[in-house]
């Protein structure tokens, strides 16, 4: 499964503002960014990601996913540390 595929889905079934998907075999690494992660505790938050990937998953064709999912006012503070200039 592609990157653009990755970030496609969960922009539609999240309608997240900003979505970064990095992709090594079949290890993704996914930086979302969404006003649906407002109050919620980190471990919601990857549950709430995981939710529409858990079928690709499953199959196979996703084996290990890392998750940082961060409100816009989060992102604002936090993409200078993680994205570099």
């Amino acid at each position: 499964m592609q990157s653009s595929q990755v970030e496609a889905l969960l922009k539609q079934e999240l309608g997240l503002e900003e979505i970064i998907v990095k992709v090594e075999g079949t290890h993704y690494q996914v930086i979302a960014v969404g006003d649906c992660f407002d109050g919620l505790t980190p471990v919601k938050k990857q549950q709430l990601v995981y939710k529409p990937l858990m079928e690709k998953i499953s199959d196979g064709t996703i084996h290990a996913v890392s998750i940082r999912a961060f409100t816009p006012e989060q992102w604002q503070r936090e993409r200078k540390f993680i994205l570099p200039q």
